[in-house]
């Protein structure tokens, strides 16, 4: 019997990679939800594998997209937690904003 690919494996891979970049915007959110989706994916796929792995011939391709999953949920969490506690630290968006100004003002711009 000829081996076939699991089918998620390479769209949780591609997610769990963009999962970084999404770390960097979107205060995190984003890497958390697209690293959340990879890691469905490829448990999806892992199961599908414990069923019958002599069927399937990608999984270290699975087991690389979840680590690379975890990590950018790791990531998205940390961004998130650091502009909450950036945004409680200087009580606000708006404060920050007129802080900004006030810098700006003092500096001369």
């Amino acid at each position: 019997m000829e081996q076939q690919k699991l089918p998620n494996a390479t769209i949780s891979l591609i997610l769990g990679i963009i999962s970084f970049i999404a770390c960097c915007f979107s205060w995190g959110i984003g890497g958390i939800l697209l690293s959340g989706i990879a890691l469905f994916l490829a448990k999806k796929d892992k199961k599908l594998y414990e069923e019958n792995p002599d069927n399937y011939e990608n999984y270290g391709q699975v087991k690389t997209a979840r680590i690379i999953a975890i990590i950018g949920l790791i990531l998205g969490i940390l961004t998130l937690l650091m502009i909450v506690g950036m945004l409680v630290a200087f009580g606000g968006l708006a404060e920050m904003q007129e802080w900004q100004q006030e810098q700006l003002r003092g500096a001369g711009m």
